[in-house]
């Protein structure tokens, strides 16, 4: 007694091959065939692409974010100094500094003096925001101190300001011009207070990668920051960073302990969740709509295997006279929609991943072909369009496509198994 082939056997293999590559005059279906396969492959590359640029923006967005600005913000509430002036500031920064500093998961405290002036250089003016760090914090900034992208040198921190380059570009600067700083709240005198009116030189010029902080920043020596903005003895905050920014909040409640009273914090999160969230949302929308592109693309394996049933007809009578089996049958015209699926997801896959990896010739392509002007870091924070390919994106990406394409072609598959073999041969 003869025995019972395993499923997906050789032959059922080479029969669906034999269709897969039938020409229209044998009875095949190459056009729809080629049609599914071009749909599964720009569907899954949009797809993969999509998540790509989702993954890198929130990334540089963070990034950002983290390298140039405190995961942690200690602030002073508000006192009375001495004088009866109400004032939001650390007279004992450093105490508390050493006790923040303490803190498990804390990997950096750093005072600061901070205030709003007019700068003025070349007749041009603009408004930026002073940040007074000591040089040994400011060199630890991984945006700020960075050697590829800064220009001078932060070993002459002391004797001059760091800018960001938005600021040089828009006053016209380079590294060893001068710089006007005019502050509204300077000195106090018997007729009232009069602007402070200073000049300092420009010993470094940064691009921390955020439109905001480079168009506006300037970094100052905290002891000279504390003078000039009338700060003697006290600091307005304190700069902290953690070891794990992700999870800032784990720590952010002992070092609002460890900052002692009248201290309050704000976390890089309560500034940017709202836009993290908002982001969040978009993409969970963005992958539904682009499942439902997939969806549709594999549709069409319906289509074509609808199509090769009905053409195919009288050799499915044939195959079930021969002792073909409904399993095998079924199996056939699964392979037919399966193959496609599996071929259109790995082209997807590639050109997914190559625009990922490429994404910067293909941007700057755009741009000229645009006339450039396509990306306006003004509205959009950072300065390019970044893409992130991860493993977890295309892995889903995959498991989507191979998923839908597998189970929208059982429905054809079994039409073709349970079709009766002599009402198929009956006009043959």
């Amino acid at each position: 007694m003869a025995s019972t082939p395993p499923p997906f056997a050789r032959f059922e293999w080479m029969i669906a091959w034999r269709y897969l590559r039938a020409r229209r005059a044998e009875g095949g279906v190459s056009v729809m065939t080629w049609i599914s396969l071009i749909g599964i492959t720009l569907a899954v590359f949009a797809l993969i692409a999509t998540l790509a640029v989702r993954s890198g923006f929130r990334a540089e967005f963070v990034d950002t974010i983290l390298g140039a600005n405190a995961h942690v913000t200690v602030y002073a509430g508000q006192r009375e100094d001495e004088f009866g002036r109400t004032v939001r500031t650390f007279p004992d920064f450093r105490e508390r500094a050493e006790r923040v500093a303490e803190v498990p998961g804390v990997s950096r405290v750093a005072p600061l003096v901070k205030g709003q002036v007019m700068a003025n250089a070349n007749g041009r003016n603009a408004g930026v925001e002073v940040f007074g760090i000591d040089g040994a914090d400011l060199a630890a900034i991984p945006r700020v101190a960075d050697p590829e992208t800064g220009r001078g040198s932060l070993d002459r921190f002391d004797e001059g300001l760091a800018i960001g380059s938005g600021v040089a570009r828009e006053l016209g600067l380079g590294v060893g011009d001068q710089i006007k700083l005019i502050s509204p709240d300077g000195v106090k005198t018997a007729f009232g207070v009069s602007p402070r009116v200073k000049v300092y030189e420009v010993v470094y010029v940064f691009t921390a990668g955020r439109y905001d902080i480079d168009r506006t920043r300037v970094y100052m020596p905290f002891s000279e920051a504390q003078l000039y903005f009338n700060r003697e003895g006290v600091a307005d905050e304190l700069e902290v960073m953690t070891a794990d920014p992700e999870n800032v909040e784990q720590v952010a409640v002992p070092v609002q302990i460890a900052a002692g009273e009248g201290a309050l914090i704000w976390t890089w999160q309560d500034a940017s969740g709202a836009f993290l969230r908002a982001l969040e949302v978009e993409d969970n929308v963005m992958f539904v709509i682009l499942s439902v592109l997939v969806l549709i693309a594999t549709m069409n394996i319906v289509s074509g295997l609808i199509m090769l049933v009905k053409n195919k007809g009288g050799d499915i009578g044939i195959l079930r006279t021969m002792g073909l089996t409904e399993g095998s049958v079924l199996r056939v015209f699964f392979i037919c929609g399966a193959f496609t699926g599996v071929i259109g997801t790995l082209l997807g896959v590639v050109l997914g991943c190559l625009f990922a990896i490429y994404i910067d010739p293909i941007f700057s392509f755009v741009n000229y072909v645009a006339g450039g002007g396509v990306w306006d870091p003004a509205v959009r924070g950072i300065y390019s369009l970044p893409a992130k390919l991860q493993l977890d994106d295309v892995l889903s990406a995959m498991a989507l496509s191979l998923g839908l394409s597998f189970v929208v072609t059982i429905f054809p598959a079994r039409r073709a198994a349970r079709m009766n073999p002599v009402e198929a041969l009956r006009y043959e």
